[in-house]
């Protein structure tokens, strides 16, 4: 058994009759939406023409929002409906980044996901949903996809049928007959600064608007969006400074463990004290990072107790742990007997590059965010964990005046992870992209309304700057300690800048 969907956009009159019944049925607030009519326009005046599609969950054969949520929140029952327990959501908004059909929002109310259920308390008892038994003109089609005797499968075999983003490998079922191709792909509407009836939202407008008047917009599809439900971004500050905490909490070991094996520890106890200390309080701020962001903070613990071990967000919570673990057990040896076992040393530098890399994993079950499935996010990762703790144990050696010869290395690590970090920049952002998406959201970073700051700040500040600085005077005077601890500072400052760009240029295509 699995139940799916039919909308015949050929009998749909646009009523919002789904809409409200929806609301009603499952006491929806004001300002989210289960299912929605979505508005789009063709054409030049005179000869324009309107059309519309109504959009909701897809309950996906292969749901990335199953996969990605940590408490099993979100699970497929047995006939195919996927379905929520709103008792185990914490609000991490991880399923509303992994479905590519912005069908996920967060209940105001209640502070956790919710979506179309497919009104699932009505179908135990042989109702249909309540979108179904009030559309007009039976445009709506609900029923069991496997039995061939259903009026569902039968249109689905007989008539030609679309899906939303097939490439996306989700195994939709809800199908739609006689839509308009542009409706099912947002990529090819042209973005408008109002709707039919009200004007968008200037916040989500710095996002939207002006990068789509680079040039590509109307020219892939000629169409121009007119009426949709806001869809604001997810992930803002909090998860950007995750990434950069978590990258200075990872590289400070990283390159400790590498200094102290080629026995660079000395009486200053930078990399046997100082490191480990640091590296403790960055990996408790990308904690409480975490939490602070979840809607339902105190629900934090479900993702121990409650897990999803198909979850990245479960695994990262772990790698964190053990990290952490072992970053004490670094500093208790470091304090008591002023050197660090090498196993230790061994064991701490595999969960630093885990705990630095887990969330390119974690980034690519959000499936909906295109720009976030990078081949080379890992990678990125890792020279940032370099960069960042490289930076870091400049600026400690700096104030503990360690010796030129450790402040001449480390300004030298920093160099060459700099120099690699620009290159893989400049080329993601120049070569050729793998879906519209991508090259849409670099298009935010390099021309858009992110430009500023991505060119002036990440790019320039962040690395162009202290490069120079570097082949300046840092390389070849290792007593330099303002010249480094000022390269390091201001690595550090574009790090974060590039972060915050990552994320918000990630976001800011839409997917529906």
């Amino acid at each position: 058994m699995r139940y799916g969907f039919v909308i015949d956009q050929n009998r749909c009159i646009g009523c919002h009759a789904c809409t409200v019944a929806c609301k009603e049925e499952h006491n929806v607030p004001i300002g989210v939406y289960r299912t929605w009519v979505k508005y789009i326009e063709k054409g030049e005046f005179p000869d324009t023409k309107r059309y519309f599609s109504v959009l909701r969950c897809n309950h996906c054969d292969d749901a990335p929002c199953i996969e990605i949520c940590p408490t099993v929140a979100l699970f497929r029952r047995s006939d195919g409906i996927v379905d929520f327990d709103n008792s185990r959501c914490i609000g991490c908004k991880s399923c509303m980044q992994a479905c590519p059909y912005d069908a996920l929002y967060i209940d105001p109310d209640t502070q956790t996901a919710a979506k179309c259920n497919f009104c699932a308390h009505r179908v135990e008892v042989g109702l249909e949903p309540a979108c179904v038994i009030v559309c007009p003109e039976q445009a709506i089609i609900a029923g069991d996809l496997d039995d061939p005797e259903s009026r569902i499968s039968w249109t689905v075999a007989t008539q030609k049928t679309s899906v939303r983003k097939a490439g996306k490998g989700t195994r939709p079922k809800l199908f739609y007959l006689g839509v308009d191709g542009d409706l099912l792909e947002p990529a090819m509407l042209e973005p408008q600064s109002s709707y039919l009836w009200a004007d968008k939202n200037p916040a989500a407008e710095t996002l939207s608007g002006p990068a789509v008047e680079t040039g590509h917009g109307a020219a892939l599809g000629g169409a121009r969006e007119v009426y949709d439900v806001p869809h604001p971004a997810l992930w803002g500050g909090k998860i950007a400074s995750y990434l950069w905490t978590k990258s200075i909490a990872a590289g400070v070991l990283l390159l400790a463990a590498f200094l102290l094996n080629l026995g660079y520890g000395g009486a200053s106890r930078l990399l046997e004290v100082a490191s480990p200390l640091v590296a403790l309080a960055f990996t408790g701020l990308t904690t409480l990072l975490l939490i602070l962001d979840l809607k339902r903070p105190e629900r934090f613990f479900y993702i121990l107790f409650k897990p999803n071990l198909k979850s990245w967000l479960v695994w990262g919570g772990y790698i964190l742990f053990a990290y952490g673990l072992l970053s004490a057990l670094w500093l208790f040896f470091g304090i008591t007997q002023g050197r660090v076992p090498d196993l230790l040393l061994g064991l701490t530098a595999l969960l630093a590059i885990a705990s630095a890399c887990y969330s390119a994993f974690l980034f690519a079950q959000a499936k909906g965010r295109d720009l976030w499935q990078s081949p080379l996010f890992f990678w990125r990762l890792l020279a940032q964990a370099v960069t960042a703790g490289s930076a870091t144990l400049l600026i400690l050696g700096a104030v503990a005046h360690a010796s030129p010869a450790l402040i001449s290395l480390l300004s030298k690590v920093l160099y060459v992870s700099l120099v690699f970090d620009l290159a893989m920049t400049l080329g993601e952002i120049s070569l050729g992209h793998a879906s519209e998406n991508v090259r849409r959201a670099i298009a935010h970073l390099k021309e858009g309304p992110l430009s500023g700051r991505f060119w002036w700040l990440a790019v320039g500040l962040g690395n162009l700057v202290p490069i120079l600085l570097l082949m300046w005077v840092g390389l070849q005077d290792g007593a330099a300690y303002f010249t480094s601890a000022l390269v390091a500072f201001l690595v550090l400052i574009g790090l974060w800048v590039f972060e915050d760009l990552w994320i918000k240029a990630g976001q800011s295509v839409p997917l529906s």
